[in-house]
Order: structure tokens, then C-alpha cells, then sequence
């Protein structure tokens, strides 16, 4: 991610409207607005779990697409790296008087993330994960194979 900046809204419930809400207000923004393709990537929440979601995202924006990520697979989706960050940060002590002072908090956090907020150097690499994979393999004949170029 190299111009991520987080885009939120604080909302009394999950689900449809509140998402679709998100959407809208993502969507009418540049430079989502006039972009050719937005990708949405997705967990397996209800308010957008199946293709249904994605229909209607797109009947509603059509350049916008809904991807799915495989059930337990939310480590691949960036917005979980910022929902960890919000816990630690952000939520860490539960002396809130009420849902506005929550709202509040979250909506400072996300101002203070996006102001401070960088790309960070992954130095994984697939030669890593080689190693990794292979390290594995010679414990389990069921595991994942090394990839190959």
C-alpha cells in the first residue's frame, strides 16, 4: 500500500445498511468516484457475505467489485492489520461513558493513523517462505509444497 488511507464511519449496528452506508460514502469520493475499478476485499460478514453483496455493490457502482477472501483467511485482508492496530490503541482501556465517547476515540485514532501512517518495508520473502515451507515439509508429508518460479 503505498497511499492507504482509512476511510470509516461509526455506525449503533452491523449489517446491510450500514454497510451499503460505508459503501456510498467511499464510493461518491474521489478518487473512487471516477476511478475504472475499485476493489472491495471482503471477510465473510453477513452484511456482505455473498454474491448477492457483491450484486448489489455493483448494481449500485459499477465499477466497484466486491472480492471475497477465503473463510479464515482475514490476515489477508489490510483492514484487519488496522482493526488490530484500533484494539491496542485505541480500545485497549473500557472506561467509555457511553457509545458517543467510543465513536470519539475511534474517529481520533483513524485521523491520528492516517496522519502518521506509513508503508512499511516487508522483508519476508518468497525465498523465506521457501524455507519455511520446506522446514515444515520435513515434519509433515502433508504440507504445502515450495513454490517454484
Amino acid at each position: 500500500m503505498h497511499r492507504a488511507h482509512v476511510i470509516g464511519r461509526c455506525e449503533p449496528t452491523t449489517g446491510i445498511a450500514p454497510f451499503s452506508r460505508l459503501v456510498d460514502q467511499v464510493m461518491t469520493i474521489e478518487p473512487y468516484a471516477s476511478a475504472r475499478r475499485v476493489f472491495w476485499i471482503v471477510d465473510n460478514g453477513a452484511s456482505h457475505r455473498n454474491w448477492a453483496a457483491a450484486a448489489r455493490m455493483n448494481d449500485a457502482f459499477s465499477n466497484a467489485h466486491m472480492v471475497h477472501l477465503p473463510v479464515h483467511a482475514s490476515w489477508l485482508n489490510q483492514v484487519e492489520i488496522y482493526f488490530s492496530a484500533v484494539q491496542r490503541k485505541a480500545l485497549t482501556s473500557d472506561d467509555f461513558l457511553d457509545l458517543d465517547e467510543v465513536a470519539e476515540r475511534l474517529l481520533s485514532f483513524q485521523d491520528h493513523y492516517n496522519a502518521t501512517a506509513h508503508p512499511f518495508d516487508w522483508t519476508f520473502t518468497s525465498h523465506d517462505l521457501n524455507r519455511l515451507l520446506t522446514r515444515i515439509g520435513s515434519h509433515d508429508r502433508h504440507a504445502p509444497q515450495p513454490l517454484t518460479a
